[in-house]
């Protein structure tokens, strides 16, 4: 529970980062928002873009990913979100180094600025959060009984003879004791007769 909230309030803090990095300085003082989504693939221009055509849009898509992510507790769906931040950061910063030839940082302002750490803090704060969260616990089915299982439904009854099936039909057949009415009277005189007299 407590890595879950931990983790959640991380994932959360990234992604509030990542968000805001765009209305930052990125570079010569130009705001990440003014960054076109086309650029990063194709190369920096000095166009100005659209706030939701430019690098604010992945960074709105990781924000919304690391929150359904919290929310289901789904240390899968924050490392994305995290992944997407880096991965737009980097990208940038390789076309923003093949246009000027190189990055640099300057203590006025000039080179790389503040938002670029801010993107680039966010993305780990959003994979340190993934690795902190427990994520879902699945209930395990336990067995009251390990030494004693259950035998199986198809299997033969606990009582059946060893040497054999048992006929349960003549178990289901009510005991019926014998009367002695029902036995015939048995004569001596018949089963023995006396000998006869030779002469």
């Amino acid at each position: 529970m407590i890595r879950n909230v931990a983790g959640s309030v991380l994932a959360l803090v990234g992604a509030a980062a990542a968000v805001w990095s765009p209305f930052r300085a990125w570079y010569d003082g130009r705001h990440g928002r003014d960054y076109a989504i086309g650029d990063l693939f194709t190369g920096i221009t000095g166009d100005k873009a659209d706030v939701f055509g430019s690098i604010l849009l992945p960074f709105l898509f990781a924000a919304l990913l690391a929150l359904v992510g919290v929310v289901l507790r789904s240390r899968l769906l924050v490392a994305l979100a995290g992944v997407v931040v880096l991965g737009f950061t980097i990208l940038w910063m390789v076309q923003v180094g093949q246009a000027e030839g190189s990055l640099t940082v300057g203590g006025d302002g000039s080179g790389l600025g503040d938002g670029v750490a801010i993107a680039l803090c966010g993305g780990v704060l959003l994979l340190i959060g993934a690795l902190v969260m427990a994520g879902r616990h699945r209930r395990r089915r336990v067995d009251r009984h390990p030494r004693h299982p259950r035998p199986p439904l198809d299997g033969p009854p606990q009582d059946a003879a060893p040497d054999g099936p048992r006929d349960h039909a003549r178990d289901s057949e009510p005991y019926a004791p014998t009367r002695t009415s029902d036995v015939p009277d048995r004569d001596p005189d018949r089963e023995n007769p006396p000998p006869k007299n030779t002469p």
